[in-house]
This record gives C-alpha cells, structure tokens and sequence, in this order.
C-alpha cells in the first residue's frame, strides 16, 4: 500500500545540514516530518536485509518538544515496521553508545544541542553509534520526498516498542570504567545547561571520586541552554570561585561538547583540552602515531604546542563529522574542535563531553597539576574573524587581486600567525580569519583582506 501521513511534508532544499535535521520545533521540524524521516531511515537500513528485526535505539534531551517528536519518530519506526528500544532523555553520546551495545541498526537523538528552547534536530547514528555518511542521509532524505511509493508493513509486521530504564546506568558505569586515574581531591562545578546531562555528569564525577557541585541541573523542558552551559560560561565562572573550585565545566544541551573554567575563571577551550590530552596519552602510549586531529579553524597556539611537543597534527574541515570521518580512516585515537567536541575513538564514536571531562579531571589528579598549567602548554593566538559579503564566495579565493593579498599577509606574519578565508555554508559570504601574535595585528590584517575581497568579489 502506499503511505498516507498527516499533511504534506515539507521539503527544504537539503533536510540534513552538518549535524542531523534541525530547526524550530512544530514549525520547521513538525511531527510530519519528524515521522516521514524516521521512517525512511528504517526503510533505508533495511533495504538490503528487510525492515523485519531492524531495531532503533531513540533518545532525546528535555526540551519539550522531544516529547512531541519523539513519540513522531517512534511512530515512523514503528510504522516501517522497525523495533524501537526507547531509552528516554540522555546525552548524544549515550545514544550512540547504546546503538552500539546493543548491536542496533539504527539509533536517533531527538536534539538541538546548543541551540535555545524553540529549536529541535533529530540526529541519526548507523550500526555501531557511527554517524552517517554522505550517501546514506542523501538516500533518506530522497525516500522522505518519494513517500508515496512506500510500503507499510501491517499486523504482524509492525514495530513494537519497548523501553530501557537502565541506559543511564549502562552508560555511566562505561565512562567511570574508562576513567585512567581517580578524581579523589579534585572539586569540580559542572554545569549541565539544564540538559540531557543534568542527572548523569554529576553522578559519573562523584562515582570517579570528584566533589561535585552541579548548577543548571534542573530542567523543565523549557530552561535548556537558557543563560547557561557551555555557550554561557558567566555562571560557571563566577560558581568556580564563589565555591572555590578546582575547575569548572560546562555542557551543551545534548553533552556532545565540553568546555572548562580553571580555578582562577579562565576559559579552557577545545583546543587547549586536547592538548592536554594528547600529551597525557603521548605518555601513556596511547596516542597512535602520535597524531592529533583538529580543524583549520583550531588555534595556531595548539599547533605550535603540537610541534613543540613532537605531535603531529592533522587538520580537517570544519566539522566534527569530518573529525570523525579522519580519526576512523587513519585509525587514530584523539581529535576535536575549537569549540569543544573532542572524540575519544577507544571510548566512545562521538564527541562526549562527559568523557572528555572525566579525561581531563584524571589528568589533573594523576599529575597533582592545576588545569591553568597544564592549559599553558597552548598559548592562544588573537583571532580576528571578519564576513565580507560576496557575489560568488567559492570563485572569491582564486581571484588574481585577493591571492597576491592572501600571500602578502602570510608573508608578513612570518609563521607567527596564519590567514584562512573559507566560505559561508549557509550565507554568500566569505570568511576571513585571521591569526596573529597581537589583536591589533590580527585586526589589521584581517581589515586589510577583507578591503580587498570586497573590491573583487563584489562584481
């Protein structure tokens, strides 16, 4: 039979950006689509041995409107006649974990991660927790348009459903046990943005011996990344030394992504985080190849540091799905982001920013050192990030006029410092960052570029 549904569905340009299908909550993402996507990936991971046994592991943070689609997304599986083992709100990467443990096909996460309240995004993983590839999110996405020409399973052949009360459990006892040292005499704030790592983080930390003190653990659907977490650090700076902390971290809605205030307030980023832990690991032999996977965006600092130390560091597209994609192609054991995702490949086959975190604190009490030295390793360059609005912004690069400016400004930093245009995904723009030992250096230069693309690019 062909499929029916409730009302068209909509059909932007591309369903899937950089991370999952993501937008406002019963306006962009409506149950429609949140039900046609999840069952046209059940059709998709089935196509080859059929939908009958196909399982789907759903999660989803607390923002309301999960409630709403997660019920969609289960009646998608369910009605392609996928089993759905439900695992209720957890962190991003205990989803994908638990796809794996449990050997499913198919795992969703129901989030907008460091997005505000309105929004929601549906994540998927394939076998094993890995997110999907190119192809296959392109052969979802055409099954959502062509869904006239499904076919529905009934009686018997339609999914059931049942739930998992102890995924929480599973999942902490996997990172404590991952754990290379205890955290006894560390006392951490952890600032869980009132999302998916509220209940666990905290309790994964006592576990591993920390004295925990958790803000923004409170959720109500409503409150998610609201002020707090790791896209506002203010709170967690000023909980840090009000209780007199050793260090502080800070989630994002989904705990995909981590960053860490030192004792003193200072900020921790990405970078320097997995300095950090490339030099720990280096130690303990357990970085392969002694090579770390970072972006073009990562500081110059941490390539400087990683030189310094011996390291080599790979670089990937803005991305930390290209991250991913490198660090399982070159069997490598450390990668991640500026911004905070950092992938732990022997632990987990995402960003967790709760591993992360548990990593860095171990770190910190094996060596008796204070997070702000062992985050000196990596002296951060000023970056000075510029948008020029362009005409064409994939033809802007290789112009005469913008290439001689390009090599000057480079020229003139020396190695000190380095310039990366790269163009908008979203916006006709082109972006010009730049590095240098000062802000008012990097200032200039990037003003200076900028000048000069938009005199060429504007035709």
């Amino acid at each position: 039979m062909g499929g029916g549904g409730a009302g068209p569905v909509p059909a932007p340009s591309r369903l899937f950006g950089t991370d999952g299908v993501r937008g406002t909550a019963n306006a962009d993402l409506t149950p429609e689509l949140a039900m046609s996507l999840a069952a046209a990936a059940a059709q998709v991971f089935g196509a080859a041995a059929g939908t009958a046994g196909l399982t789907a592991v759903v999660g989803r943070d607390p923002r309301a409107s999960g409630e709403m689609l997660d019920a969609a997304v289960v009646a998608g599986l369910t009605s392609a006649g996928a089993g759905v083992v439900r695992v209720g709100v957890l962190p991003t990467p205990a989803v994908a974990m638990l796809t794996a443990e449990l050997a499913a096909d198919l795992g969703v996460m129901i989030s907008a991660s460091h997005n505000p309240m309105p929004d929601n995004g549906i994540k998927l993983f394939a076998a094993g927790g890995n997110k999907l590839p190119d192809h296959l999110e392109d052969a979802i996405e055409q099954r959502v348009r062509d869904r006239a020409d499904w076919s529905r399973p009934t009686g018997a052949g339609v999914g059931r459903v049942t739930e998992l009360p102890d995924g929480a459990e599973r999942y902490a006892g996997r990172l404590v046990g991952s754990a290379p040292h205890p955290l006894v005499g560390l006392r951490v704030v952890v600032d869980c943005a009132n999302g998916a790592a509220s209940a666990v983080a905290p309790e994964i930390y006592r576990r591993g011996g920390a004295e925990v003190i958790a803000i923004h653990a409170e959720p109500d659907g409503l409150n998610i990344n609201d002020g707090c977490g790791s896209t506002h650090l203010a709170p967690l700076t000023a909980a840090v030394t009000a209780y007199r902390a050793d260090l502080g971290l800070a989630f994002d809605g989904d705990a995909d992504r981590l960053l860490a205030v030192d004792a003193a307030g200072e900020v921790v980023d990405g970078d320097q985080i997995m300095a950090v832990l490339a030099l720990a690991m280096r130690e303990a032999g357990r970085l392969t190849k002694d090579t770390l996977v970072a972006t073009v965006m990562s500081n110059q600092g941490l390539r400087l540091a990683m030189a310094a130390a011996g390291i080599a560091l790979v670089e990937t597209k803005v991305g930390d799905r290209y991250v991913l994609e490198e660090l399982r192609a070159s069997g490598l054991a450390l990668g991640g982001e500026q911004s905070g995702h950092v992938v732990l490949p022997a632990h987990a086959t995402t960003g967790d920013g709760v591993l992360t975190g548990l990593h860095l604190m171990a770190r910190m009490a094996a060596t008796g050192r204070s997070l702000a030295e062992l985050a000196s390793v990596v002296t951060r360059l000023p970056q000075v990030l510029v948008n020029v609005p362009v005409a064409d912004k994939h033809a802007v690069a290789s112009l005469p006029a913008v290439a001689e400016a390009v090599a000057a400004a480079e020229a003139e930093l020396a190695g000190a410092g380095r310039v990366l245009l790269r163009p908008s995904g979203t916006e006709s723009l082109v972006r010009v960052m730049v590095e240098a030992p000062t802000a008012t250096v990097a200032q200039a230069t990037a003003d200076q570029l900028a000048a000069v693309i938009r005199a060429a690019g504007s035709g």
